[in-house]
Order: C-alpha cells, then sequence, then structure tokens
C-alpha cells in the first residue's frame, strides 16, 4: 500500500512539473527590450497597467507597463481593455510590427489574457 502511495505521488509530482514547465514564464518588459531577439518567437506573459491604446472592431493595439517599462500588445481576438486596467497578458513576442499606420519595433501578439 505504501509503494502505491508512493508512486501516486511521484507521479503527480511528474505530472505538476511538466504543466508548470509548458507555461510561459512571466517576463519583465525591460529584459525583453533591452535584448528583443532573445525573445522573439517565442512564448513570454507580461502583466501590469493598460496606459494607452487604440483600435477597431475588436482589434487593436495597447500599452502595458509593469513598473520596468512599457510594450505596446496587439489584440485580434479578445478586445481592447480601457486604460488602468490590470492585467496579465501571454503572447509571442515579435518585432516590426505596423498596424493603423504607426510602426512598433517590438511588440507582444496576445494568445490568451488574464485580469
Amino acid at each position: 500500500m505504501r509503494t502505491a502511495r508512493r508512486m501516486l505521488c511521484a507521479g503527480l509530482l511528474a505530472v505538476g512539473t511538466l504543466i508548470l514547465a509548458a507555461c510561459p514564464g512571466r517576463v519583465a518588459i525591460n529584459k525583453i527590450k533591452i535584448d528583443p531577439g532573445r525573445f522573439v518567437g517565442r512564448d513570454v506573459t507580461i502583466a501590469g497597467r493598460v496606459t494607452n491604446s487604440f483600435g477597431a472592431m475588436g482589434s487593436g493595439v495597447f500599452e502595458v507597463d509593469d513598473g520596468t517599462g512599457s510594450m505596446w500588445v496587439f489584440s485580434d481576438h479578445y478586445g481592447i481593455p480601457g486604460s488602468d486596467a490590470r492585467l496579465a497578458v501571454t503572447g509571442r513576442i515579435e518585432e516590426g510590427f505596423t498596424f493603423g499606420g504607426r510602426h512598433f519595433v517590438v511588440v507582444l501578439r496576445e494568445t490568451e489574457r488574464r485580469h
């Protein structure tokens, strides 16, 4: 009975580790800005306060400030949050992005949002 319990605990620990390893870790915006090439094409999560936004028909860009810096986020599935909203956003880092006639050097293309 003890062996079965130990094996169950070990199995649950292994599954939990795999699940956590698959989740993108939260990254400070200043780390992304310092070396964006390191993050391009990778899923990352940033969190902070929305300071600016524009768009129409459910897609657009909004700026998130986490206290270390700010970054523009492109959203085409989750809508545009209002100013001062606090949220966490997961997505892929892209370089050289254009939206609404504006060019963004580095942007996070949103794939998931948590409020």
